[in-house]
């Protein structure tokens, strides 16, 4: 079979890497690709959101499978224009990707249905957002409503804060369209988590839990980032967590939208606070989730491309997904000065020491080959992944990895897993 992957970063090297283990692939293609991902399929230079282009490029090649990475092309519907003309994709279609795209849709639907999530309210005026500001207690966060590359929720420890994250989507249009309207919702403490399930509209599949790592630096201080490393299973993530989350959130979702005619196909995410065992919902994402997938897909036994194709036919009560029992840590390799300004071309030393590594694995994001070497071309650069009985045991290996591979201006988190070690 032939197998194309739409994305670039450490998720599609990732996906690539698993869908290429499947005795069914003849021939793998990534879209566009990066540095890694050339070392096992073909890249193909076409922009993720140039959908004509991707429908083109799969009508000429014949492609069996394509499996999309990021939120835009499935937001912009790339699944319906692959689906009309008779191509096979694994994704939600356009009017169910605005769980994702749809900060005010995803809100509503959690209301309707009845799912756990912060109280909140809904805003096209500023100043009808700063009213509800006064009548509120801080912290509150503040969400612009459409896609923003991760940095359209800000957290407002004071009313003053909120004002000015409401001018800055609002009125400064900091995110363009995307802030035309924001969501306003009560602050939730508690530990975050993620879960992952495969659903085809009625069956629903758990991945193991996850915990990502959101902010730049150790201790989790600085701005957010798309994510600075991820570990699986998470043990906040209990055995009463777990059925909760299928029960009370992933249930009610998938049958509620099946009951208005919505059939849910593909990947579906959940971020989660978790407060005394009981979860409430941060998010909802359509795909695969970066760099959770580098924590959770090495872990993975069961034939990837096979669930993939059972929940695209409907057939997803067929499958049991079989996992290595032990931990798995992804730690992310930045460009200095992410997730602000950084530089590019930096030459990648060292990768050579670490492919050899028993239970290593390297899944590459912002690279590119260069006259034969690998040099940096993007925020988040590397991901190192190890696997070990214990998640001590894989921070220790993951680590000592990271010390043969540098690049001018790396930076890393060095307490990723750290939060799991009050549970073990």
């Amino acid at each position: 079979m032939k197998v194309l992957v739409v994305g670039s970063g450490g998720r599609e090297h990732c996906l690539a890497w698993k869908l290429r283990e499947s005795k069914l692939v003849d021939k793998l293609y990534i879209a566009p690709g990066n540095g890694g991902t050339s070392l096992i399929g073909e890249n193909v230079d076409i922009n993720p959101q140039d959908i004509e282009g991707l429908v083109k490029f799969a009508e000429n090649n014949k492609i069996d499978l394509t499996v999309v990475g990021p939120e835009a092309p499935l937001v912009g519907g790339i699944v319906d224009r692959f689906e009309s003309k008779g191509l096979k994709i694994f994704g939600p279609k356009k009017d169910l990707a605005l769980l994702e795209g749809s900060k005010v849709y995803a809100k509503k639907i959690m209301r309707k249905f009845g799912i756990p999530t912060a109280d909140f309210e809904i805003f096209s005026q500023p100043d009808l957002a700063k009213d509800y500001v006064r009548s509120k207690q801080p912290p509150l966060v503040v969400k612009a409503d459409g896609l923003a590359a991760g940095k359209g929720v800000i957290v407002c420890k004071s009313r003053e804060e909120a004002y000015s994250a409401i001018d800055l989507i609002m009125t400064e249009k900091k995110f363009g369209s995307a802030g035309e309207n924001i969501v306003i919702e009560d602050f939730l403490s508690g530990e975050e988590a993620s879960m992952l399930v495969f659903t085809d509209g009625e069956t629903i599949l758990p991945l193991v839990s996850s915990q990502d790592h959101k902010q730049v630096f150790d201790e989790d201080r600085g701005p957010n980032t798309g994510g600075m490393g991820a570990y699986a299973p998470a043990p906040v993530v209990n055995e009463v967590v777990f059925r909760k989350v299928t029960e009370e959130i992933f249930k009610p979702l998938i049958r509620g939208l099946k009951k208005e005619g919505k059939i849910y196909k593909g990947m579906l995410y959940a971020g989660l606070m978790i407060r005394g065992n009981q979860p409430y919902v941060l998010e909802f994402n359509v795909r695969f989730g970066d760099p959770e997938t580098q924590a959770i897909l090495p872990k993975l036994r069961s034939d990837l491309l096979e669930v993939m194709f059972k929940t695209i036919g409907e057939d997803l009560a067929e499958v049991t997904l079989v996992w290595d029992r032990r931990f798995c840590l992804c730690v992310v390799l930045a460009s200095g000065g992410y997730p602000g300004k950084y530089e590019k071309g930096k030459v990648i030393q060292g990768l050579e020491k670490v492919e050899g590594l028993r239970d290593i694995f390297l899944f590459h994001a912002g690279t590119k080959r260069r006259n034969g070497e690998f040099v940096t071309a993007g925020g988040r650069v590397l991901n190192v992944v190890g696997l070990a009985e214990g998640l001590i045991e894989a921070q220790v290996k993951v680590y000592e990895a990271i010390e043969n591979i540098y690049f001018e201006g790396r930076h890393y988190r060095k307490d990723i897993g750290n939060k799991a070690l009050k549970y073990l």
